[in-house]
């Protein structure tokens, strides 16, 4: 049945609706996502919080992403990918929703409590769009379109820089958060666009419904798709089976450690950084890292292309050589100038596109490499315990320029460089994991890639 969809040239209309669908989630968790940097800028100082507690209220959300991505994936494979896509929505932008509620006293406290739920959500929904759009594309094109859906996840940030810089002083810091709670109306847009994954259906038992899902994507009749002639086994597994595939384990956890390490160690310290060594106010600063998220946007848009062009693994080897190199670079000369222009600055449009843009290829890899029956599960893993990278990168920066405030860290020249080679550690980490357990998924249809991972020795070729 799934043969229609592999000899597909041509998405449908209805494709790109599912498409669009993960699309505007993804953007819409990062605006609630960021939403927080913008509201702590107005309430740090009235509220008199210490470093400790704004640190807390800061990456909160990093810790809850780690089981928030553990849990939704699972529950992925159990009840269904558009069921747990509307879970996730609700999840994220209720929460940021609530935060707009925080009493004066103990302020910092319930906004905490409350970001773990948000990035719970938050890794959820990556964890399981990514698969369900994957379930709906032909192999030819699963590459582009997993990165396409990655795309617009820089401009989720930038609309919360806009409503922090021009409406806040219109609606406070809590009319924000209230903001926040307009992604709920996401899950109307799924309901109407998004059907259930054909391919979750069919190991559910569930042929007919599997069949109308796959119809309506491809705009066909459905008595134009063949039923298997035998109903398959209810696959059921469990979330322990995924230590069966340890190289699986070790490439999604390498990779997207690694990536998300280093570019939220630099995306928190860039500002700092450039008012530090260009001698600028914060507001140019922030001008300037415009046009590092263009860069980034860019870049997912070539690593989109080049996932498909010359393979994942190859991508994945380059963006992390390319993201090492320009941080090893901004360290060893960030207080050079080439032709007027800071180094630093150029490099760090350099991390843009490989680090920030390569997410195209890392984000939609770690669905990829995990048999059918565990790639909601296999996804959450790896992307959740990448997660921690949002820890270990601001806080490693931290620990290694000798600053006891991570809100507004005052960095030292001579603690740049050590800086950036800690972040090009990371790079190099995740450009290893390609090359020693990098598996090739390029051009193979899941159902491929599912009997390659039951060979072992041949998942490499």
């Amino acid at each position: 049945m799934l043969d229609v969809l592999e000899r597909q040239q041509k998405l449908t209309t209805n494709q790109w609706k599912i498409i669009a669908a993960a699309v505007l989630g993804d953007m819409l968790d990062f605006f609630d996502y960021g939403l927080i940097a913008f509201a702590l800028a107005f309430i740090v100082g009235q509220w008199k919080l210490t470093y400790g507690q704004s640190a807390m209220i800061l990456l909160s959300a990093g810790i809850g992403a780690v089981p928030g991505a553990l849990i939704w994936g699972w529950l992925a494979d159990r009840i269904g990918r558009r069921t747990v896509f509307i879970g996730t929505a609700l999840n994220f932008s209720i929460f940021t929703g609530i935060m707009a509620l925080t009493p004066d006293t103990g302020g910092w406290i319930f906004l905490s409590v409350c970001r773990l739920f948000v990035g719970a959500g938050v890794s959820g929904l990556f964890a399981v769009d990514l698969p369900l759009v994957q379930e709906f594309v032909p192999s030819s094109k699963r590459g582009w379109v997993g990165g396409v859906v990655t795309c617009c996840l820089p401009l989720g940030s930038v609309l919360a820089a806009i409503l922090g810089a021009y409406l806040e002083p219109y609606v406070g810091w809590r009319g924000l958060f209230a903001i926040g709670l307009l992604p709920a109306f996401l899950t109307l847009l799924i309901r109407a666009w998004v059907p259930e994954s054909p391919r979750w259906l069919i190991r559910m038992g569930r042929p007919e419904e599997a069949r109308n899902s796959l119809a309506w994507a491809l705009q066909v009749d459905p008595s134009e798709i063949q039923l298997p002639s035998a109903v398959p086994e209810v696959q059921r597994t469990s979330w322990l089976e995924l230590f069966k595939y340890p190289r699986s384990m070790a490439v999604t956890v390498l990779t997207s450690l690694g990536s998300q390490t280093a570019g939220n160690g630099i995306g928190l310290w860039a500002p700092t950084l450039l008012v530090l060594l260009l001698k600028i106010p914060p507001a140019q600063a922030s001008f300037l890292l415009i046009f590092v998220g263009l860069a980034g946007f860019v870049g997912r848009l070539v690593w989109s292309y080049l996932a498909d062009a010359i393979g994942r693994r190859p991508s994945g080897i380059l963006l992390s050589l390319g993201g090492a190199l320009s941080l090893a670079v901004a360290g060893l000369y960030h207080d050079a100038l080439l032709g007027g222009v800071s180094v630093f600055f150029l490099m760090l449009l350099a991390q843009g596109f490989f680090n920030n843009g390569g997410y195209a290829v890392v984000g939609p890899y770690a669905a990829e490499v995990w048999p059918a029956t565990l790639r909601g599960s296999g996804m959450g893993f790896g992307y959740g315990l990448g997660n921690f990278g949002k820890i270990i990168g601001p806080l490693g920066l931290a620990l290694i320029v000798g600053s006891s405030d991570v809100v507004a860290p005052k960095a030292t020249l001579p603690a740049i460089e050590p800086a950036m080679y800690y972040l090009a550690a990371w790079c190099v980490i995740a450009g290893l994991a390609f090359l020693i357990w990098g598996i090739e998924v390029k051009g193979r249809s899941i159902e491929e890639i599912d009997a390659a991972l039951a060979r072992p020795h041949a998942v490499g070729d």
